[in-house]
């Protein structure tokens, strides 16, 4: 794959890991710091109503582009990143047999899943972003996210927070699910 491919795959996956975000942050914000009443949260219900179709794609991508970055384009993973995809990949074969199935207690058995891999994908992210270099958890001396090979929006999104997005938006959807009134 080369140069200029690799570059507009960082930016379209770095675009949707923002709109993520930002949906992730206003569905938390809207679960929890609104007042319930009689009155029912459109967007809310939304994600209630099509949690198993957006959990699945999120997951999908999620495992997806992982393997497109390690197979593809070449960039191996460091050992922070193969515990992110086990608990990732698992929850993709989960979320798709719920899918299938049509089954919305999926959410507990893949909301501990998720949260190991979003606390270690939060350790990743704090060492990447405001670790020193001799303190790394993962050095650049072999394979590393920390050299940086996704950079982009002013190196806001990397690999890193490119996992850290998948997590916390899927831990937002099982919230949602769970919290919100049916």
């Amino acid at each position: 794959m080369n140069v200029e491919t690799v570059h507009y795959l960082n930016i379209f996956l770095g675009a949707g890991a923002i709109i993520l975000q930002v949906l992730s942050v206003v569905a938390l914000f809207l679960l929890f710091f609104t007042s319930g009443g009689n009155s029912r949260n459109k967007f809310l219900d939304y994600i209630n109503k099509h949690f198993l179709v957006l959990s699945f794609l999120i997951s999908v991508f999620a495992s997806v582009f992982p393997l497109v970055y390690s197979e593809i384009v070449g960039f191996l993973p460091c050992y922070l990143c193969w515990w992110q995809r086990v608990f990732m990949f698992s929850t993709f074969f989960l979320f798709g047999t719920a899918f299938w199935d049509k089954d919305r207690k999926v959410v507990r058995y893949t909301t501990p899943l998720l949260s190991v891999g979003f606390l270690i994908s939060v350790y990743q992210n704090f060492f990447y972003y405001f670790g020193e270099s001799s303190s790394l958890p993962c050095d650049a001396s072999g394979v590393s996210c920390y050299q940086q090979l996704v950079s982009e929006f002013g190196g806001y999104i990397s690999i890193p927070m490119l996992a850290l997005t998948a997590f916390f938006s899927l831990l937002t959807l099982s919230a949602v699910v769970h919290f919100n009134p049916k």
